[in-house]
């Protein structure tokens, strides 16, 4: 196993990406082993890691399907649904409470 070359934060070459850069350029790693890594110092702690890819091997992200645009929504809608009064909370329902507002939490089923 061969050590990874680290860059400081915006040193990388050119030619290098992030996941989060390739998703804004419309790609994906597509299953290519990590070529690098980047590190953000931090004052009290370790640094931010972030692994590089190559965006000449990068593929294209897969299109959504209907399924799984489905199943998306489904999952969103879980998510504002108040398991007390059954309403669709028009909102992400808050983990503190995890009922909506014109439910009273003591009454959390």
């Amino acid at each position: 196993m061969t050590a990874l070359p680290v860059y400081l934060w915006r040193l990388a070459p050119d030619g290098l990406a992030t996941r989060r850069q390739l998703r804004t350029r419309g790609l994906r790693p597509g299953g290519q082993p990590v070529v690098a890594q980047l590190e953000r110092p931090r004052r009290r702690r370790g640094p931010l890691v972030a692994y590089l890819y190559r965006i000449d091997l990068a593929q294209p992200v897969r299109p959504m399907t209907p399924a799984k645009w489905a199943a998306l929504d489904k999952a969103l809608a879980a998510r504002r649904t108040c398991p007390n009064c059954g309403r669709d909370a028009g909102y992400t329902l808050p983990t503190s409470l995890s009922v909506c507002a014109t439910c009273p939490p003591w009454l959390t089923p």
